[in-house]
């Protein structure tokens, strides 16, 4: 068999799952896509492996530590997603980006700065301190 096979398939799932982590956007989707970009390289690598005729089969064992990653990743990504689909109620990504932290720190009076500022670097702290707790 000619390496252009499982290349053109392996690139065809790649870019797959590529489109899928930038189009999609619930992050259970994002998650299949990355996995189905970790499967399309396993893909290659195997391939390679066998064309290579290597004697230590370096790429296939490559493969198998790509898939005991790729079982870890899985398991945590989908352990957050959980987490925040409970604790937000929607799994949306774009959601993502709207932390309570933030929102704390911008609604601190302005009293607690003791007077030790002037108003003009009030601003100043309130955005070290959104730093802080981010």
């Amino acid at each position: 068999m000619h390496l252009a096979y499982p290349a053109v398939l392996a690139a065809l799932l790649f870019c797959t799952g590529l489109y899928g982590v930038l189009a999609r956007r619930n992050a259970i989707l994002v998650l299949m896509s990355v996995e189905l970009m970790l499967n399309a390289v396993n893909l290659n690598l195997v391939a390679f492996d066998v064309w290579l005729r290597d004697t230590l089969h370096s790429g296939q064992a490559l493969t198998l530590f790509t898939i005991a990653i790729a079982a870890a990743e899985i398991g945590i990504g989908l352990a957050i997603v959980l987490a925040v689909h409970r604790n937000r109620g929607s799994s949306d990504v774009d959601r993502l980006r709207d932390t309570a932290e933030t929102d704390a720190a911008e609604t601190l009076p302005d009293d607690e700065t003791h007077g030790t500022e002037d108003q003009a670097t009030a601003p100043a702290g309130k955005a070290k301190k959104a730093e802080a707790t981010a």
